[in-house]
């Protein structure tokens, strides 16, 4: 599927993240990434806005997202959109996936 727009989501450090936004249908290749599960909707201007549902963070994204035990909590909230960051660095992911977290405080990261 091909990428439907881009978002930026903003950490509590106040560090801006952009996103790639797909459906949340789509497979991905096995690359690091931060991720976000989130419910996209467009307003009659056609501006979207996402509810972040869940944010994560993986080296094998294609293999994480496929195999995710979350599903069951981002699906009854209406998850229609996966948002990529990609990072190759571990430790940076980790600290964007923190920094991401609290500031959304996401439902399924609880």
């Amino acid at each position: 599927m091909a990428k439907i727009t881009t978002a930026t989501f903003k950490g509590a450090s106040g560090s801006s993240y952009s996103f790639d936004v797909y459906s949340s249908d789509t497979s991905f290749k096995n690359v690091g990434a931060v991720y976000a599960f989130t419910k996209r909707t467009v307003d009659s201007k056609g501006k979207g806005t996402h509810e972040i549902l869940y944010i994560g963070e993986s080296g094998k994204l294609g293999e994480r997202i496929e195999r995710h035990e979350k599903w069951s909590c981002v699906e009854p909230l209406g998850v229609n959109c996966i948002c990529i960051h990609l990072d190759g660095n571990s430790n940076s992911r980790l600290d964007k996936e923190s920094d991401l977290i609290g500031k959304a405080n996401p439902p399924c990261n609880g």
